[in-house]
């Protein structure tokens, strides 16, 4: 059983797995790892043990060492001058008339790159803006164009249920989301009632429908016509958790009706 563990690269970068070259890292923890043909840093998601090993044919990459605490102020040191590249960089889209909004900006922890994330409603040419930037930065330039989804990631908040958004506290990837899965949980069918911050249907919609439809088997549909013990009617409501079911009969009586557990 191979050891690995999942790390967020820098504050809001893609998740990758490593190798630790020590064990003891635990969920919070920061990093410095190899990547991209430089040192980055990263923040330990949740240990992970591993016992398909690596499906892929490039070796995995390796935890260097814990973040110590000249890394940890170099890694913030990092985030002062992030804010001044997004500047920048925020007065040369506008120099060049593009149209595109710069979401944020990122150095990697070696400062060897920098990763700038906008959003636009299509393809942007931003080739004469990586160069300007190059020359002004000295370092490479990524120009990175992310979803709503991500924005709100970035930014964070919390949803109607109270709770930090799931997207920047624990998911990894964007699942597909659809407005089946919605309906199909009994969820209003009400775009601002099932839509979160950014404005797409809620996340939890995707990782709550599979545990859903478990718990839904064996149950009928809301308006699906059931016999009872006192007779034929309709379902009018259903709690799926409870596994229980109004039940409007055809004399106009309505029952709870209690199914058996799974």
């Amino acid at each position: 059983m191979e050891k690995m563990i999942t790390v967020r690269l820098r504050d809001f970068g893609q998740v990758y797995t490593y190798t630790p070259e020590a064990a003891g890292f635990k969920e919070g923890d920061y990093v410095i790892v190899e990547h991209d043909r430089g040192l980055d840093y990263g923040q330990v998601i949740p240990v992970a043990e591993c016992a398909c090993g690596n499906k892929s044919k490039e070796p995995l990459k390796k935890i260097l060492r814990p973040a110590g605490p000249n890394d940890l102020k170099q890694i913030e040191d990092n985030r002062l001058k992030a804010k001044e590249a997004f500047s920048t960089c925020s007065k040369k889209i506008a120099e060049h008339k593009l149209e595109m909004k710069l979401v944020r900006a990122e150095y990697s922890f070696d400062r060897s790159k920098i990763i700038f994330y906008f959003t636009a409603a299509g393809r942007v040419d931003f080739r004469d803006l990586v160069k300007d930037l190059a020359k002004i930065f000295r370092a490479r330039i990524e120009l990175r164009q992310i979803g709503v989804r991500d924005e709100a990631r970035f930014f964070g908040g919390f949803g109607p249920c109270g709770r930090e958004l799931c997207c920047a506290k624990f998911l990894k990837d964007f699942e597909p989301v659809t407005i089946k899965m919605a309906k199909e949980e009994g969820l209003p069918l009400n775009p601002p009632k099932i839509s979160g911050l950014c404005g797409r249907l809620m996340c939890c919609l995707s990782f709550e429908y599979e545990t859903y439809k478990n718990l839904s088997k064996g149950l009928p549909h809301e308006g699906e016509h059931i016999h009872t013990q006192q007779g034929k009617g309709k379902v009018v409501s259903l709690n799926v958790f409870k596994r229980k079911a109004l039940v409007q009969l055809d004399e106009g009586a309505v029952i709870e009706v209690q199914f058996k557990e799974k």
